[in-house]
């Protein structure tokens, strides 16, 4: 755990940040600050470690996973980059400058109802309004929005596990790692064994790959594989590196290009690149589908991952939904 001047430095005002958390939700448990409870249960899935951490891959599991168990999922939330303080519906079609990118790939990927909004609360209720039938709400990066009250929530970590163990500024971490959850997930790397601590293991796993201008184009990932040479990985995700680990741990040899999380791609932005095939990820590449020069860039493929989880996990949220267990 390394913790280095500059960190020490800050850790006087990483404690501020933890005395006002602190009271910050002591509040909203004392009913200082308002919280409001809506008609049906609601799941929040977020992190305490500051980037991302799979969040989206969480969010698509968990929608299939309610499906099947019988629900009806609607999911909520913010939508980087989303503009005003309303709330807006999110379509297979909606443009990620506008509502976020994560949220169009999460109705693309699970088609289910999805709104954003600064206020989860207006959102969820905008939700509910527009789709009668949902019976269950999930909450994408929910967890420090206490307005909204919830009945289960997901902690999801990866292997950077909580850095220095510090606080913002001086570390990674919102909240303390101690904070009360129903669950606790952990994203692995591919081939990483199990945690022994009673939390569940999930690791992003993808076969192939398809052409960003038509999908129906496919190439598995065992035959790119084969190639020494030519291949650039590109990943403007939270953690560039856990997409790098998911394709070396599928055999490929490739440089990486890691980016910004979020990153405002535009015609140019692989114009300098000297590749073959170029692959993105699927969060990028609902970005760069809306910029014709990429759109048109035959180098450039996608690698879908889905989240691996065990089974245990969806069979214990159904059983807390069943005894509605406040969080």
């Amino acid at each position: 755990m390394r913790r280095g001047p500059a960190a020490c430095l800050l850790w006087p005002l990483s404690l501020i940040f933890l005395l006002l958390t602190t009271v910050r939700r002591g509040l909203y448990r004392l009913g200082a600050l308002s919280s409001t409870r809506i008609p049906v249960p609601v799941i929040v899935v977020g992190n305490v470690f500051v980037g991302g951490t799979g969040k989206t891959p969480l969010t698509i599991w968990l929608v299939e996973a309610l499906r099947a168990a019988g629900y009806t999922p609607g999911v909520v939330s913010r939508g980087h980059g989303s503009h005003g303080e309303g709330t807006a519906p999110v379509t297979a079609d909606s443009l990620p400058q506008q509502v976020g990118d994560e949220p169009v790939l999460i109705v693309q990927r699970a088609h289910c109802p999805l709104v954003v909004g600064r206020k989860r609360v207006a959102a969820a209720k905008t939700l509910l309004a527009a789709y009668p039938q949902v019976d269950v709400i999930v909450s994408d990066d929910g967890l420090q929005h206490y307005a909204l009250q919830r009945d289960i929530e997901i902690v999801l970590s990866d292997g950077r596990g909580a850095g220095n163990g510090w606080l913002l500024p001086a570390g990674p971490l919102r909240e303390p790692v101690s904070r009360r959850r129903d669950f606790t997930v952990i994203n692995l790397a591919p081939g990483t064994a199990a945690p022994l601590d009673g939390a569940i293991s999930m690791q992003l796993q993808g076969a192939s790959a398809e052409r960003l201008s038509d999908p129906t184009q496919t190439v598995a990932l065992a035959e790119l594989a084969q190639r020494k040479s030519g291949i650039v990985a590109a990943a403007g995700i939270g953690h560039p590196e856990r997409f790098f680990a998911t394709l070396r741990a599928a055999g490929l040899q490739f440089d990486p290009m890691p980016l910004p999380d979020h990153f405002a791609f535009d015609a140019g932005s692989f114009a300098g690149i000297e590749a073959d095939l170029i692959l993105m990820t699927e969060k990028d590449a609902v970005k760069c589908r809306h910029i014709a020069a990429l759109r048109n860039d035959v180098r450039l493929w996608v690698v879908p991952v889905a989240a691996h989880i065990d089974a245990m996990l969806a069979e214990k949220i159904a059983e807390k939904l069943r005894g509605r267990t406040t969080a």
